[in-house]
């Protein structure tokens, strides 16, 4: 499995329709990527006469796709500011 190391940070401001607040900008940090390594079930793919393979995770869907093309994504922190950069 590859797995995503993810830092999220949420930033939020309150409105007349929202007073206790909501977020308006959602922002992802790639941190970490810890690869799976190589395609254990790669798929045979045919056109004409030229026959190719391609690693699962370009074909099959993710229930079909082997350990080390599945994807994990884990988020390492939340964090949740204001626009004016103080932590809500």
């Amino acid at each position: 499995m590859t797995i995503h190391l993810v830092d999220i940070e949420h930033i939020e401001h309150t409105c007349p329709n929202h007073p206790d607040g909501h977020p308006y900008d959602i922002r992802r940090t790639l941190v970490h990527v810890i690869p799976g390594g190589p395609c254990r079930t790669p798929v045979t793919i045919r056109c004409g006469d030229t026959v190719v393979q391609i690693p699962c995770h370009r074909h099959e869907p993710a229930t079909r796709q082997c350990g080390a093309c599945r994807i994990i994504v884990t988020e390492r922190t939340i964090t949740t500011r204001t626009p004016n950069g103080t932590a809500a």
